[in-house]
């Protein structure tokens, strides 16, 4: 079974750099290795000081590096679910007049989709042993990591009636909106790209396989957003597995110029410490020069990255546990970073919907909850516990 890992963070905190030093230490314990950037602005060619692009491109032994362009996998590697999600909508013009779908990025969401089906693709191949992914800052990545969901939510709604309801709504539709509704083959297109997508659900939701490991420096605005960026996680049930906190000031600097600045990270480490506290937590001083070449790669991995179980999953979080109790069932759900005037919780009979600022998530319930209802919902200690009890029978 391979590895999948992803590094996401705020903007210039150095993920490429932590994701880099994982890719080489992984070659250099002989592992098969890909370092793939899913961020739309490549640095990955600057920092192994190696032309890398849109092809899978060697590196060093056992080291490659891949810098996925969403149009170029559309294109060449995803041209018949291109040509399916095209029969959906027929009336469009999504090509560029020479044959060449480009217009699909403009469709929200798209590039995200090619980017992970490109990772989903590359993992099933069984030609690595570990995938480094180097994400884009943190609210792309989330973007990225919700729109499996989101999109198989989409679908789900809209079977089984779907097709019945075009049946009925496809002449209507063409006669008097001059609309080309999907037809039946073009249904069971979308059906193929539902199983395709709840197949990338599994994947990076595979607590086995798949985690997720933020790279934060200690300053105030870093430290916040990796608090959020660590709850949403959460809410979306992925694995967090490592903190990275880098380019701490070393304590010995004979300048009093520092002396201030080095309380503050000390601050801010420590708040790290607290909230992080049940996932491993790694240290990376800052360097005297630029993170660039081969050489400054391997001189990271030999001062923070010399542990060899550093790409087993480290710690387990469980983010949704369903349990029955002397009242019912219980949910509870892992939200840290978070205060309940922050959450809004909806029931809908067949799913619990939590919407916290500009993300919602909806939690499929189980069968048996079928003829349960929320009774009560707190959040105790970063746990977000939501009660079901039987439904009383109405007279």
């Amino acid at each position: 079974m391979g590895r999948i890992i992803i590094f996401t963070g705020k903007g210039g905190v150095g993920k490429t750099s932590v994701a880099a030093a994982h890719a080489r230490k992984a070659a250099l314990m002989g592992k098969e290795t890909l370092i793939v950037s899913a961020d739309m602005a490549h640095n990955l060619s600057d920092l192994f000081e190696v032309p890398i692009g849109k092809e899978i491109t060697k590196i060093e032994e056992r080291l490659y590096g891949l810098e996925i362009d969403p149009n170029y996998e559309m294109e060449h590697d995803f041209t018949d679910l291109l040509t399916s999600i095209k029969k959906m909508i027929p009336d469009m013009e999504l090509d560029d007049g020479d044959g060449n779908l480009s217009g699909f990025e403009m469709f929200p969401g798209m590039e995200e989709l090619f980017s992970l089906l490109k990772i989903q693709e590359l993992y099933e191949s069984n030609w690595y042993e570990v995938i480094i992914v180097d994400c884009a800052p943190t609210g792309e990545t989330l973007s990225l990591l919700k729109f499996p969901e989101l999109f198989s939510w989409y679908v789900e709604k809209f079977f089984p009636i779907g097709k019945v309801a075009m049946k009925v709504l496809r002449p209507v539709g063409k006669k008097f909106y001059k609309i080309e509704l999907p037809d039946t083959k073009a249904m069971n297109d979308m059906e193929k790209l539902y199983v395709k997508l709840t197949g990338l659900q599994e994947l990076f939701k595979n607590k086995d396989i798949a985690s997720i490991r933020l790279v934060a420096i200690p300053e105030k605005m870093v430290v916040e957003e990796t608090k959020r960026n660590y709850m949403y996680l959460n809410l979306y049930n992925y694995n967090v597995d490592g903190l990275f906190i880098n380019r701490i000031l070393p304590k010995d600097i004979d300048n009093t110029f520092f002396d201030e600045w080095i309380l503050l990270q000390e601050k801010y480490i420590n708040e790290l410490k607290n909230i992080f506290g049940n996932i491993p937590i790694g240290f990376i001083k800052w360097y005297d020069i630029d993170i660039n070449g081969m050489q400054a790669i391997d001189r990271l991995v030999l001062d923070v990255f010399n542990d060899d179980n550093l790409f087993e999953i480290k710690n387990i979080i469980p983010n949704e546990v369903y349990e029955k109790n002397t009242e019912g069932y219980l949910l509870s759900v892992n939200l840290p970073c978070l205060s309940k005037e922050e959450i809004e919780i909806y029931e809908t009979g067949k799913e619990i919907i939590l919407r916290i600022g500009n993300f919602k998530r909806c939690i499929p319930l189980p069968g048996i909850f079928r003829n349960y209802e929320v009774s009560s919902a707190k959040l105790e200690e970063s746990i977000l516990r939501i009660q079901f009890v039987e439904q009383k029978e109405e007279n």
